[in-house]
């Protein structure tokens, strides 16, 4: 198995021992949760679920580009939720992403994020396919 790393500064840097993303045997991205921060400052973005959803989605986004997919190549989502009763907000936005054939997705409320934001989503996309 052969991997690589992507990194793009268009999504937050890793703040911790971890990396963006990591292509896997040249077929598969697999994108390591993301936050609503801004690459550009590195602070949370305020808001709404709505707000923190296109936040997020935007640094997943991002690294799709870098790694050379597209987001209709995203075949699976996992959708952390610090309160499932913003479940519909976050919906809409994502709905805004992934228009046509949408990934396979999991939502699950958790008790805490990391910096206290209100959503994280991971992805697993098909490269070079």
């Amino acid at each position: 198995m052969t991997k690589s790393i992507v990194l793009t500064k268009e999504a937050p840097a890793p703040i911790g021992p971890y990396n963006q993303g990591i292509v896997a045997s040249g077929s598969f991205l697999f994108i390591a949760g993301q936050v609503p921060i801004d690459p550009h400052n590195g602070q949370v973005i305020q808001g709404d679920i709505k707000t923190q959803t296109r936040q997020v989605l935007k640094n997943l986004q991002a690294i799709i580009h870098q790694a050379g997919a597209a987001v209709e190549s995203v075949v699976k989502t996992t959708v952390f939720l610090k309160d499932m009763n913003e479940f519909a907000g976050m919906n809409e936005v994502y709905a805004e992403f992934f228009k046509i054939d949408p990934p396979a997705r999991s939502t699950v409320e958790v008790a805490r994020l990391p910096r206290d934001v209100k959503v994280e989503i991971e992805a697993i996309v098909v490269v070079n396919a």
